[in-house]
């Protein structure tokens, strides 16, 4: 079995019960109220609208959304996002959109919010490492962004690059993964009115620990796919190279489509834990929105292409 070039421990992605004792004492030393404050400027709730995406099941609280994080760029246990990505400087912002495209453009995180009318989504989010939350995501279909920079005809993918900085993010300076961090989908995959630029969370500019202050959501793939904290989208004729895909290409492919008949190498993709639930349940294909995209990939054999 092949292995990331700088492997990581087992228990430094999967070790739910761990980080649960730790959370415990930390909430009864308050460590994780300052590390899940919004930053006064950034206080004010957002202007939504709802979204005839948003599935009607009971959304995650904001203390489990904002407390229990893979963001790597901060360290690689559960609670470090919450507790390091204070650091992040999130103002000014912007993020490059360039490639193959007719106009290039830079935009700045103000423009980013005001692009087109912010919707509440409430989406499931499934993790590869097989647990799940239901959250109420705040952006705009990624289409709208795209659509400002005009594709050409040769672009095929979209490349995402998250921002990497080991002096305002201490995961940075462990070679954990090639960064930055980068993440792919097809024109088609990103083109689909599912796929969100997301900007905030419960009505709320996205906290740091969550991708601040502009990130992508992908619903139907693994959570790694919907890359954070984002600084340039390139439109490209060929495949781009992922993060993880390059870490350990037989663990973590291209696609990476929720799909409970393809394991994981080591462990079952067939259920899940929705954090906050005690008991398991089954994965849907395509983690429930098999009826928006299954399309997408008509004729492909999901198991090769995984």
């Amino acid at each position: 079995m092949l292995r990331p070039s700088f492997p990581i421990p087992p228990s430094e992605i999967t070790a739910e019960s761990l980080y649960l004792d730790r959370r415990r004492f930390l909430m009864a030393t308050g460590g994780l109220i300052a590390a899940t404050m919004l930053p006064d400027a950034e206080a004010a709730a957002l202007a939504t609208r709802p979204s005839r995406f948003s599935t009607g099941e009971d959304k995650n609280s904001w203390e489990q959304i904002t407390s229990y994080n893979n963001f790597y760029e901060f360290g690689t246990d559960k609670g470090d996002p919450a507790q390091n990505a204070g650091s992040l400087k999130t103002r000014p912002w912007s993020v490059r959109v360039e490639g193959e495209c007719e106009a290039p453009k830079t935009f700045d995180i103000d423009t980013l919010m005001k692009l087109a009318p912010l919707e509440e989504r409430v989406y499931r989010l499934r993790c590869v490492e097989g647990w799940s939350m239901v959250i109420p995501w705040v952006g705009y279909s990624l289409s709208e962004l795209l659509r400002q920079v005009k594709p050409t005809s040769k672009a095929k993918y979209v490349e995402f690059v998250s921002f990497a900085d080991p002096k305002q993010m201490p995961g940075v300076r462990r070679p954990v993964l090639d960064w930055p961090y980068t993440e792919g989908l097809r024109i088609d995959e990103a083109m689909h009115p599912l796929a969100l630029l997301c900007v905030g969370l419960y009505g709320k500019p996205l906290p740091n620990q969550d991708g601040a202050p502009v990130r992508l959501v992908v619903p139907w793939k693994y959570g790694f796919k919907s890359a954070k904290s984002l600084v340039k989208i390139v439109l490209r004729e060929t495949q781009p190279a992922t993060a993880w895909n390059k870490a350990a290409p037989n663990e973590y492919g291209f696609y990476s489509n929720v799909n409970p008949e393809v394991d994981h190498p080591r462990w079952s993709q067939a259920n899940e834990r929705r954090i906050g639930e005690l008991l398991r349940r089954k994965t849907l294909p395509f983690n429930g929105y098999g009826s928006e995209v299954a399309g997408l990939y008509k004729g492909m054999d999901l198991k090769k292409y995984f």
